[in-house]
């Protein structure tokens, strides 16, 4: 009998797995990290960053919710990555790489937090750590 799990694109041919075998999830598997992404920079009109950040949601699908005030914005989503690296890589390049396309401020980024899904139910459930984000949105501070 051969086993996958729905939705998993598999590599190379199947393999049988005996009945009561349990599954072991390939280590180099992309994984979900939270992400917060912290930016700063001069005063900007608010209509026009909160344009530019609705318009960062609609190109990055992802994007949970974001904050603002007229200098400086806090953006939070789950990245979908291989590894930390890679997620802190995405999200590093994500204000630059659609600095121009959405509008966005010429800020710089100034704090970033990826953190594993674990981690983030972790905190939640221990009261710590960022709230969850709702609501899903753009949002004035």
């Amino acid at each position: 009998m051969r086993r996958v799990r729905p939705g998993v694109a598999t590599r190379g041919a199947l393999t049988s797995v005996a009945a009561g075998d349990t599954y072991e999830e390939p280590e180099d598997m992309p994984r979900l990290w939270h992400v917060t992404l912290s930016v700063s920079g001069s005063d900007v009109p608010l209509t026009d960053l909160r344009r530019a950040l609705e318009q960062l949601a609609h190109d990055h699908p992802f994007l949970l919710t974001s904050r603002y005030a007229s200098d400086h914005a806090e953006i939070r989503y789950w990245e979908e990555a291989r590894d930390l690296h890679d997620a802190a890589a995405v999200a590093l390049r994500l204000w630059g790489e659609h600095r121009q396309t959405a509008g966005l401020p010429p800020w710089e980024i100034v704090g970033l937090e990826v953190i594993d899904r674990e981690t983030y139910h972790q905190r939640i459930a221990e009261g710590y750590g960022p709230p969850p984000a709702t609501p899903v949105g753009v949002h004035p501070f």
